[in-house]
Parts: structure tokens; C-alpha cells; sequence
């Protein structure tokens, strides 16, 4: 009536609204972070959950529950007690002697008539020297401040317990939602989408978890051959570093080529060498063969995504990527898929 193109005000309206939630979405990013978190950590107990849920009598969930979470705090106090004890101990040691470690770096690699290899490390030995301080004094701030944080404590107390009522209540959650779409196609697709979710999530967790172990136990065993020192602290590091995609593994090998070096090791090529080639088994062999199912992604796209992620929300953004992009895929295949049929019944229904 007013001149307006009903079929513009309506694409008008869909792209403010999905500004307004993009607006939303940054207002609660910490919020939005523990939620997240919750369900990521969820879909890692789930396994063990839902195979004892179908085991055990009865229709609730709280035995399953209660047994999983009591033989994860059982596991996590026993590798505090054995493991933890051990890294804290090597952990310590390094940060002792960390300030004599950079001393040495002051000191010159050869005189005046050293070859060509001894001048590049000469001229890294330099470079260390030189910035070791601002290398070191920020990460250590940023530690620390990170610590002193009561959304630190905040985060660790609540993600366990969301995760527990998401557990519990996952599924009648889900047939709300469901629910609240209605019946017909669109129900269907959101079904679809769900449950594919829900396999690239628990597929998602689990490869982490496995490829961290895998990297934290090959690195820890190889390093105790070739006593390389902190060899067990080096390998807990990459196990954390692996969860973050692509940046991750860089870090963790430049942090323990770092270390090497720093403490005298002879042999820096090999552990280069070692750490090429497990990447290259971690990346082309595991990793493909643990994320089978849904979370294939182009390395281009991983890439943008880890980068974008880094840059918006830091270590979590870069975490949370890769599932993010694997989710939108998900959606853009189901769409895809259904968009045959819509296109066919609408030129049906103009006949």
C-alpha cells in the first residue's frame, strides 16, 4: 500500500535481525563461552554416560551421572597425584633455573672465524638474548593475571555442572525445541541438523582428546629416551596445545625446540626431525582417521577459521572454530539438500 516490496522488507528484516543476534551474541561472549564449554564438556562424558545408561535399570540418568562423575574426579585426583606431582616438580625446576638458562645465551657461540652454521645460531643466540625479557615478563603477567581472575574459578566451578544437567535433561531440551518449531519439513530438517550436531560433536571431543594423549605420551616417551630434560612437562604442554588447532602444535614444538636449546641439549636437528614426522602421522594418518565423521574441513578453511577465532576471542575463539565451521557446514548441506524439493513444489504450486 505504501509503495514497499513486500519480498525487500522481508530480506530487510531478516538482516536486522540477524545483526541484532550477532549484537547479542558479542554482549554475552563470556556467558556465551561457559555455555559452550558446558556442552563441549558434556559431549566428552557422554560416551561413558550413555553406555552405562543403557545398562543400568531404570529410566534416570542420575546413576550414570553420578558413577562417571565420580570415576572422573577419581581419575583426575590419581594423574594429579602420580603425574601432576612429577610435572610440578620439572615445572618448577625450569622456572629456577630459567633466569641462569637466558644468562648463558650472553655468551657467544664461537669466535671470529666460526662457520656459516655457527653464525646463524650465533645470530639467534643474539636475537634471544636481546628479547628474552620481553619474551618472558609478558607471558608471565598474562599468566598471572589470568590466575587472579575470579572468572577463572567461575568458569572451572560451573561448566562441570551445566554439563551435568545437560546430560541430564539433553534430550527433553531437544524435544522442546522441536517441538517449539512445529510438524512438516522444517521440523524435519532441524531433526537432521540436530543429530548431525550431535555426531560431529562427540566425534569432535573424543579425536581431541585422543590426539592430545596421543602427542603428550609419544612426546614424554621419546624425550625420556634421548633424556632430553623436562621431557614429561614438555609433553603435558603439547597435550593442552593440541587442542588448538594448527596454532597449537607450532607453539608446542617451538616451545620445546625452546627449551632444548635453552638447556644445552646436543641434538636439536633430531628433535626437529621427530617432530616433523609425528606431525605428519598426527595430521595425515590419526587425525583423518579419528575425524571421519562430519568435521571434514579444506586446511584453507581451518586456517581462516583458527585466525578469525584467535583474533575475535583469543585461545577460545581458535578452539572453538573448527567445530563452529564444521557446524555451519552441516547446515549449508542440509539446506542444500532440501532446496530441490521447495524449488519443485513451488513451481508445482504456480502450475
Amino acid at each position: 500500500m505504501l509503495g514497499i516490496d513486500a519480498r525487500v522488507a522481508r530480506y530487510t528484516w531478516t538482516v536486522l535481525l540477524i545483526l541484532l543476534l550477532i549484537g547479542v551474541i558479542y554482549l554475552i561472549g563470556q556467558t556465551l563461552l561457559i555455555f559452550v564449554s558446558a556442552l563441549l564438556f558434556a559431549y566428552l562424558l557422554w560416551p561413558p554416560v550413555n553406555f552405562l545408561d543403557q545398562r543400568l535399570p531404570g529410566r534416570s540418568k542420575l546413576p550414570s551421572l553420578a558413577i562417571v562423575y565420580l570415576l572422573l574426579v577419581g581419575v583426575l585426583v590419581a594423574i594429579g597425584v602420580e603425574v601432576g606431582s612429577r610435572i610440578a616438580v620439572q615445572a618448577n625446576a625450569l622456572a629456577t633455573k630459567f633466569p641462569e638458562l637466558i644468562s648463558k645465551l650472553q655468551q657467544p657461540v664461537a669466535g671470529p672465524n666460526q662457520g656459516m652454521g655457527l653464525k646463524v645460531l650465533s645470530e639467534i643466540q643474539q636475537q634471544l638474548a636481546a628479547h628474552s625479557r620481553e619474551l618472558i615478563y609478558p607471558i608471565s603477567n598474562a599468566v598471572l593475571s589470568l590466575l587472579s581472575h575470579a572468572e577463572i574459578v567461575l568458569f572451572v566451578v560451573l561448566v562441570p555442572i551445566l554439563s551435568f544437567f545437560l546430560l541430564k535433561d539433553g534430550r527433553a531440551l531437544l524435544s522442546s525445541s522441536l517441538n517449539a518449531v512445529g510438524e512438516g519439513t522444517r521440523r524435519d530438517m532441524f531433526k537432521d541438523i540436530a543429530n548431525d550436531v550431535h555426531l560431529l560433536l562427540i566425534q569432535y571431543m573424543r579425536s581431541l582428546v585422543l590426539l592430545g594423549l596421543a602427542a603428550a605420551i609419544t612426546y614424554a616417551t621419546f624425550f625420556s629416551i634421548i633424556r632430553l630434560p623436562y621431557g614429561l612437562l614438555l609433553g603435558a604442554i603439547a597435550f593442552f596445545f593440541e587442542f588448538v588447532p594448527m596454532v597449537g602444535p607450532l607453539t608446542s614444538a617451538v616451545i620445546i625446540l625452546l627449551v632444548a636449546g635453552l638447556t644445552g641439549f646436543d641434538h636439536l636437528l633430531w628433535i626437529a626431525l621427530f617432530l616433523a614426522a609425528f606431525r605428519l602421522f598426527q595430521d595425515y594418518v590419526l587425525s583423518p582417521l579419528l575425524m571421519s565423521a562430519g568435521t571434514e574441513l579444506h586446511p584453507m578453511l581451518v586456517i581462516f577459521g583458527v585466525l578469525a577465532g584467535s583474533q575475535i576471542a583469543g585461545i577460545a575463539g581458535a578452539f572453538l572454530s573448527v567445530p563452529v565451521l564444521a557446524t555451519l557446514r552441516i547446515v549449508y548441506r542440509q539446506l542444500r539438500k532440501r532446496q530441490p524439493a521447495s524449488v519443485c513444489r513451488s513451481a508445482s504450486h504456480d502450475l
